[in-house]
């Protein structure tokens, strides 16, 4: 009966019928048009756990197959989740009440300093080698693409996001580049063969600097591309341009003023930075429980208005910023689709609880960028105000003369 209150509360665009433990059915909504769902849950204990805790039960409840999606998929039932809560305004009591309990604790969930930090990173990115390849383009980019019409490939759309991120860096052949969470390499070996500048790049994964660096000595660029296993805070040469792309979520609110001081210090004078970051737009908060529990420990996806600040007490020049709604949601639904199709191979490597856990986490993201106020910023800094072009037309004109460039 409390689970009843709660969803009737909730599902006012679309259906959800539901299947309760002891075998009721219940239909809720209907009242606007959306998606037409069928839940089946297994028992009364996840019953009470969905109504205590529903954003954290409902990932655990599914991952475990007590609760089963019958009519759809997991997207299908998140997106009617997500579409009718928003950006919380619909939130039960009892979630308005944990979200706050969380933000209050969210300094200690993400105290990352040398060490946690990369023990929080090995989490997630030191998995099996092969999971990337089954659902990731043949670049291996992991963050968010650029989906210049919406029509691309995944693969289209990665070169896309990399060809817009070194425009907004006016690379020039003699600049050494900062790469700061330099992933499998793609980013930092794209924009030496562009533009012929020196990179270097810096992780903490243990599995993804093994990749990096073999794949710069593959192509004999290992004196001009190398990548380091290094928290990006114990680098001290000064470069001329500095990207983070994808990075910034795990470094944590309570480290932000460390970031940029760090940021402003390895820049030259006339030098140029990119951050490239998830965000929110419903203002500061804290992390879903399940996805910091089980996909990302110590992240956190800031508001804008965490983040400004912060630049302009370090005495950065914000010189342009841009955000990139959707563009995340259409790379989710294309890593969930080659997810997906390569199931089975996942499941050999893990087991399906492993499948389902990722397939919600994929749902998941999707829906909340697509519903729950998620998105991209891209946030070009500099240590002077004439650093960069007094118009945006440099960024048009790059990628205009750069339309094939090969991964």
């Amino acid at each position: 009966m409390i689970l009843d209150q709660f969803l009737r509360h909730l599902i006012a665009r679309g259906t959800l019928h539901v299947t309760f433990a002891n075998g009721r059915q219940k239909t809720f909504g209907g009242s606007e048009p959306g998606p037409d769902i069928a839940i089946k849950i297994a028992d009364r204990a996840t019953e009470r756990r969905l109504f205590l805790n529903p954003e954290l039960a409902a990932g655990e409840a599914f991952m475990d197959g007590r609760v089963t999606v019958e009519n759809g998929d997991i997207y299908d039932f998140l997106e009617l989740c997500l579409m009718n809560l928003g950006w919380g305004a619909r939130e039960h009591w009892i979630q308005r009440l944990q979200g706050r309990l969380r933000r209050w604790g969210r300094g200690v969930a993400q105290y990352n300093p040398v060490g946690k930090a990369q023990r929080n990173v090995a989490h997630h990115y030191d998995l099996s080698d092969t999971l990337y390849d089954l659902f990731l383009d043949n670049d291996r980019q992991y963050s968010c693409a650029y989906y210049a019409t919406g029509n691309e490939t995944l693969e289209q759309a990665q070169e896309y996001k990399k060809r817009h991120i070194a425009a907004k860096l006016l690379l020039k052949p003699a600049h050494k580049v900062l790469d700061i969470g330099s992933g499998w390499g793609g980013l930092g070996l794209y924009i030496s063969k562009i533009s012929g500048a020196d990179v270097t790049g810096v992780t903490l994964s243990v599995e993804q600097h093994k990749v990096s660096q073999q794949r710069a000595a593959d192509r004999g660029v290992a004196d001009q591309v190398r990548f380091k296993l290094q928290d990006y805070r114990l680098e001290d040469r000064r470069y001329d341009r500095i990207v983070s792309v994808g990075m910034f979520e795990h470094v944590g609110v309570g480290h932000y003023e460390e970031f940029f001081r760090k940021i402003k210090d390895l820049l030259v004078e006339d030098g140029v930075a990119l951050l490239h970051t998830i965000g929110r737009a419903d203002g500061p908060g804290a992390t879903n429980p399940w996805l910091a529990k089980y996909i990302f420990p110590g992240g956190y996806t800031p508001a804008l208005s965490e983040i400004v600040p912060v630049i302009e007490r370090v005495g950065l020049h914000i010189t342009d910023i841009e955000v990139l709604r959707l563009h995340y949601a259409s790379t989710l639904r294309d890593w969930r689709r080659r997810f997906n199709m390569n199931r089975d191979k996942v499941r050999a490597i893990y087991d399906e609880r492993f499948c389902r856990m990722w397939d919600f986490y994929l749902a998941g993201c999707e829906a909340a960028f697509r519903y729950g106020g998620q998105l991209n910023f891209q946030i070009q800094l500099s240590r002077r105000s004439d650093a960069v072009p007094l118009t945006r037309d440099y960024i048009q004109e790059f990628e205009a003369q750069h339309t094939a460039v090969s991964n």
